[in-house]
């Protein structure tokens, strides 16, 4: 098993860390510190980042992209995460739906919604799962309810499917192009079997964007209320089949897994940089911190668990390139919720340590220190994380 970067992925980490180094960090914490959570958001970086491919990394070559594999994948959105997380995880959440275009779409729907994607560098992607009362049940629905999960409702008339109800805590809700909506389309059986995905561009009649939500980390990362009043979309949005979303959004989700696990190790590379700068640098007792046990315990651990990190994520997503290859012995993807579930573990310990080991700084407060710890804080809820974990165990003991 060999986890050496060809030429061409060792390229694309390089561009990643040049861009993060001049680019996103920079900007990191001026975003990070506006109270308007509607104003931190900045179309320049994303312009930048769009023109050197970020934006489009895995739309497939065939169709204008740069197709990179899971590998190249997370190796760009693991760098991106050092210089901001929150950044990293607006250009990857276009990936992802970038995933689902190329799996589930048919060429014309290809043809008129790839294209705009591929020629706006502000054109981004989002979906909509997540409702008011509906999030974990969405992921997991209870097998004896089938009134669990999306309540969202379509209803078609004619050739047209008329949307009713909201969504909330949206990735990219305020300043997406396109919108994957998850809806209800036959309430009386179970979720699984009753959802539905269509694509909701931005200006449809009786769609819009409601509050944007105020979150103490990722505050550059937009996640906002959609409100469907009557809303008015094409049967030609339908993506997949009518009550196929489980089967349309499989591969997304997927990667949606893989995804967070890379952006986490690069906040966690982040950490364990900051922390031995400050550990070289700043004396106490007469010499420096690195030189104290106690100090030199906690860098063992932030290494430790950072390089564990890095090798669960680099296998899962060769597992997967693999899997996409044809090897069936690669069919079972357990640890996609595996590593994001230890991901989320991780960088919430990693980060608190960083957090430790600048408390000689007592009652001055580090920003940079502070912020990556409130990032990590939303690993707690990201994606299902508590389902995510009984969902494996569910795989693993059948």
């Amino acid at each position: 098993m060999d986890f050496s970067l060809s030429e061409e992925q060792r390229a694309w980490q390089l561009k990643a860390r040049k861009f993060a180094q001049e680019d996103i960090l920079p900007i990191s914490l001026q975003r990070d510190e506006i109270s308007d959570p509607r104003e931190t958001f900045d179309w320049e970086i994303i312009r930048k980042g769009s023109k050197l491919g970020f934006r489009t990394a895995a739309v497939p070559k065939e169709w204008g992209g740069h197709g990179i594999d899971l590998v190249t994948q997370a190796v760009v959105v693991t760098e991106l995460a050092r210089g901001d997380s929150a950044i990293s995880k607006t250009f990857s959440q276009c990936w992802k739906w970038s995933h689902l275009i190329a799996a589930s779409c048919t060429d014309a729907q290809k043809d008129r919604f790839l294209k705009p994607f591929l020629a706006d560098d502000t054109y981004l992607l989002s979906s909509g799962t997540t409702e008011p009362n509906s999030g974990s049940d969405n992921r997991l629905p209870p097998e004896d309810d089938p009134k669990a999960g999306i309540k969202l409702r379509a209803e078609r008339k004619g050739d047209v499917w008329i949307l009713n109800g909201e969504k909330c805590f949206i990735a990219n809700g305020s300043v997406a192009r396109l919108f994957f909506i998850s809806t209800r389309t036959n309430p009386s059986v179970h979720a699984r079997e009753g959802t539905t995905v269509f694509m909701v561009p931005r200006d449809t009649p009786g769609f819009r964007i409601g509050k944007v939500f105020n979150k103490r980390g990722w505050r550059f990362y937009q996640n906002a209320e959609l409100i469907f009043e009557n809303a008015r979309v094409p049967h030609a949005n339908l993506v997949g089949e009518v009550n196929g979303a489980a089967k349309a959004r499989g591969g997304a989700l997927q990667f949606g897994a893989l995804e967070l696990a890379a952006n986490a190790l690069g906040v966690c590379e982040a950490a364990v940089e900051m922390a031995m700068q400050h550990a070289r640098t700043r004396r106490q007792g007469g010499k420096c911190l690195s030189e104290h046990q106690v100090i030199q315990l906690k860098l063992n651990e932030m290494h430790m668990l950072t390089e564990a990190l890095r090798s669960f994520v680099m296998r899962t997503a060769w597992e997967r390139d693999r899997a996409t290859l044809g090897d069936k012995t690669m069919g079972d993807f357990v640890n996609a919720d595996l590593v994001m579930n230890y991901a989320s573990d991780v960088v919430q310990r990693v980060t608190g340590v960083n957090m430790d080991i600048h408390g000689v700084e007592r009652s001055m407060m580090n920003a940079r220190v502070d912020k990556l710890v409130r990032d990590a804080m939303i690993w707690t809820h990201l994606a299902g994380n508590s389902v995510q974990r009984i969902k494996a165990v569910k795989h693993l003991i059948k």
